[in-house]
């Protein structure tokens, strides 16, 4: 199922993420050289529709094309299929960011621990991976260890810093075994901005020699710890105003993302009074804990702790298929080792 190279196939950076399936058959691992040996691995289009991360590594190809790279590349090229049309995943696929955890079933775990081996044998200086969000989100990267390398690693992309564990089926997840490792999140796609910063952020990662012995100043960056998941049950409809629903969200929800909410903040109303807390938020053990955080009042779902949201989403399939949002809690950068 992966498909392996040592060169850019000819052709593949004419194309845009829609048709890359004309020159890759499929989920691609692509080895370049450069003057330091120890490659930095990046992955892109783990969701077909997050087409930011392509586009601005297809423009660091582009620079470098004549030119040896200043660092060794590990290139993984996920879900062309799903990119070719515009989708997160394909109807019978998995989600390709989903799939990395060890002791997995199916072409795709396969896929998976081949790839690892193959990386993990190079000696990996670091590991990125590019993605975008479907809400208004400002940039930002995630880590999943509470390590001054993973810090130092996002502080050059952003300021803001979220840490989380859960999901564990990440890409970033399984590297941080190998090597420092980051989610970069690039915003919406589509936006330029996004694509030039991933371009600043990836080309300033190449020219990265070693990581800094000291820790990064807490005034530098803001951390967040994410502590819960929060979905819409399976059994409840979700709409938009004017649609009937059993939950209906907000227009402008996803303007509350990074903005840190005092209780009583509505983030829904509900059709009928049947439906619990609304929303299902479960922790990083997978405990539900929605009572902590939502209540209904009269027809409104409402918070009962501050909290911050992070990747609220108006898009009902994305929150169908993965999740409304992550609630997020300010975290001291005591805590990095």
């Amino acid at each position: 199922m992966l498909n392996i190279y040592d060169a850019i196939p000819e052709g593949l950076l004419d194309r845009e993420a829609t048709d890359l399936h004309e020159v890759l058959p499929g989920p691609s691992l692509i080895h370049l050289e450069g003057r330091h040996k120890e490659p930095l691995f990046i992955s892109l289009l783990l969701h077909g529709n997050e087409v930011t991360g392509w586009q601005a590594m297809r423009s660091i190809l582009q620079k470098y094309q004549d030119m040896l790279l200043p660092r060794a590349v590990y290139l993984f090229i996920g879900n062309v299929q799903a990119a070719k049309e515009g989708l997160r995943y394909l109807e019978g696929q998995p989600d390709y960011n989903r799939i990395w955890k060890a002791g997995g079933e199916g072409p795709e775990a396969v896929m998976i621990r081949q790839l690892m081996e193959i990386v993990a044998q190079q000696k990996p200086f670091a590991s990125i991976d590019l993605h975008n969000n479907s809400g208004r989100n400002p940039h930002y990267a995630c880590i999943n260890r509470l390590d001054k390398r993973f810090m130092y690693l996002a502080s050059l992309f952003s300021r803001t810093v979220v840490y989380f564990i859960k999901p564990d089926t990440v890409q970033s997840m399984a590297f941080a075994d190998l090597c420092p490792s980051v989610t970069i999140e690039c915003g919406r796609p589509g936006e330029s901005h996004g694509v030039e910063h991933a371009v600043q952020y990836i080309d300033a990662c190449l020219h990265l020699t070693d990581f800094p012995e000291h820790e990064v100043a807490s005034h530098d960056v803001d951390l967040f710890h994410t502590v819960a998941i929060v979905k819409v049950p399976s059994h409840l409809s979700v709409g938009l105003p004017g649609e009937v629903a059993d939950i209906c969200l907000p227009s402008e929800l996803d303007q509350l993302n990074f903005c840190e909410l005092q209780p009583g903040a509505v983030l829904g109303s509900v059709a009928q009074q049947t439906v619990g807390t609304g929303f299902l938020a479960t922790d990083e053990s997978g405990q539900d804990i929605s009572e902590r955080y939502f209540e209904i009042e009269g027809s409104h779902i409402q918070t009962r702790l501050p909290v911050m949201p992070s990747m609220l989403t108006l898009d009902k399939t994305i929150i169908k298929q993965d999740c409304l949002c992550y609630l997020m809690e300010r975290l001291d950068t005591g805590h990095i080792t």
